[in-house]
């Protein structure tokens, strides 16, 4: 097997949404660089990316009750909330720049207006929303929502939702009109066409990195493998980014740097049920988020989601969360085993030991039979029947778990950048909300890694082409969140509020 060695400047493991956002901020604001792109799938986005394999929400925190947590004291937090706001409206407004200058074409393919609601039932449930609008309302990210304990419009909002409910249960909704589905798969598609076209990028798929090595320059010597051909690559690289999803924690680990340590992942496999019968997912026009149950994982907020997926209207309802051993959907049984070390060991025995409630929801969940499943949906869909659904297997998520000082090690739900010190690698780790908020996440990675240069005048000018409100926060400034909303809106034929009443 022969030796080639290449000399990109930057090396992108994984060709997903994140891969392909912090691709094209690297050649807008270097023009210059080289960029190796490593996929070990022989498509794009095959992974979290697939539209079958995420939510595909746009997580906005409009519908999404665990970002907006009840306190202690009775008050509601809104601060998680309002920071996935904003972060996604900095993906917006970089989508909206790509697709003006026609990098991006026809955003309808991956990006379209499907309302937002959150839906709950009986007094307490009722009383905590009333109480998280009030919250929301006052912030210009959520301006335009709407609070509703009224039956008719309920079933005017989600019909099915509504028909065959209990009159005699307290219910209540939030309504955000403004709300998108995006498919990430056909967006990060668009985004590595767009990037296939610029000098100096190569995208190799059904390649997989087996090994990284800091050599004394400071360079990173990857070790590529062609699973066709089984030859091998070797790529020195100034800067490596680690965004292969499940697959993240297993090439930080070759890494071998000091940051990595203590840092381990607990994989969430899920599932969905899908509409098979044309005349009801045409009955129902929203994504309709509930309560998670006491113990579940973030991720398994159960919603009632159309999701419009190459074009044609779908309907899932889910997740349903389970345990596999595997970090990638495409992945090994023994990933999980693999990725124990002694440095992480503990901080993983120890998050296991604080959330067994957890361990037993998944079991649980692992062991529902169809009916059980049914069950499930009828609280959001009273006349669901099982002839109507079949079972859809969705992509996997690797939670962090990471050391801590008095508990050992906990369970992180979110996502978490680790880089090394000098700037030279960086790793996504981590699961929702996760690419709906690519661009604020690769942001972080610049300011991690490109220290001496984002603050240069260069880079901030261009950074502010991107992004018009790159450095500003729209949550504190109602006019900016108002214009930047409009412009990318407009740009992605999407609607907008002005001010408080919606406009197609």
């Amino acid at each position: 097997m022969n030796s080639i060695s290449k000399k990109p400047d930057v090396v992108l493991i994984g060709a997903g949404i994140m891969s392909a956002t912090l691709g094209i901020f690297l050649k807008e604001l270097e023009p210059a660089l080289t960029i190796e792109i490593i996929e070990r799938l022989d498509v794009i986005a095959g992974e979290s990316s697939d539209a079958w394999n995420n939510a595909g929400t746009g997580h906005s925190a409009f519908c999404e009750l665990n970002y907006t947590p009840q306190k202690e004291d009775g008050s509601i937090d809104i601060s998680k909330a309002v920071k996935i706001a904003e972060s996604f409206e900095l993906s917006r407004q970089f989508w909206s720049y790509l697709t003006e200058r026609g990098s991006i074409k026809s955003p309808e393919t991956f990006i379209n207006n499907i309302p937002h609601i959150s839906f709950v039932w009986g007094a307490e449930n009722v009383f905590y929303l009333k109480k998280r609008y009030k919250a929301l309302i006052e912030n210009p990210l959520f301006k335009g929502m709407i609070y509703s304990e009224n039956w008719p419009q309920l079933e005017k909002w989600m019909p099915l939702v509504m028909e065959g409910r209990d009159p005699g249960i307290e219910v209540a909704a939030t309504y955000m009109e403004i709300g998108t589905d995006i498919n990430f798969g056909a967006l990060t598609r668009s985004l590595f066409a767009h990037l296939k076209t610029l000098p100096g990028v190569n995208i190799q798929l059904g390649y997989e990195v087996r090994d990284l090595d800091k050599e004394d320059t400071g360079q990173w010597n990857v070790t590529v493998k062609d699973l066709k051909t089984d030859e091998k690559t070797h790529l020195l690289a100034n800067f490596v980014f680690i965004g292969a999803g499940g697959g993240s924690l297993p090439l930080l680990e070759k890494s071998n740097i000091e940051e990595a340590e203590g840092f381990g992942g607990f994989p969430v496999s899920g599932q969905w049920l899908k509409c098979t019968n044309q005349k009801i997912i045409d009955l129902h026009h929203a994504k309709v988020y509930g309560k998670a149950s006491v113990g579940s994982p973030p991720m398994s907020v159960p919603h009632l989601d159309t999701r419009i997926i190459n074009g044609k209207k779908n309907l899932l309802f889910g997740p349903y969360a389970g345990f596999s051993t595997k970090f990638l959907k495409h992945g090994s049984f023994w990933d999980l085993a693999t990725s124990l070390e002694l440095d992480n060991l503990f901080p993983m025995l120890s998050a296991g030991i604080h959330n067994i409630p957890l361990t037993k929801y998944l079991i649980h969940q692992a062991r529902q039979s169809p009916e059980d499943r049914i069950e499930a949906l009828k609280d959001y869909f009273p006349y669901g029947q099982m002839q109507d659904w079949e079972l859809e297997i969705a992509g996997q998520r690797v939670q962090v778990i990471k050391k801590d000082e008095e508990e050992g090690g906990v369970l992180e739900f979110g996502t978490e950048i680790v880089s090394a010190g000098d700037g030279s690698l960086a790793a996504l780790l981590g699961a929702s909300p996760g690419a709906s908020t690519s661009v604020g996440i690769m942001l972080d990675v610049l300011k991690k890694c490109f220290k001496t240069k984002i603050d240069t005048p260069e880079w901030q000018s261009k950074l502010k082409q991107l992004i018009p409100s790159y450095g500003k926060q729209l949550a504190q400034n109602e006019e900016l969140c108002y214009t930047t909303r409009k412009k990318a809106a407009t740009h992605l034929n999407l609607k907008y509020f002005e001010h408080s009443n919606p406009v197609v």
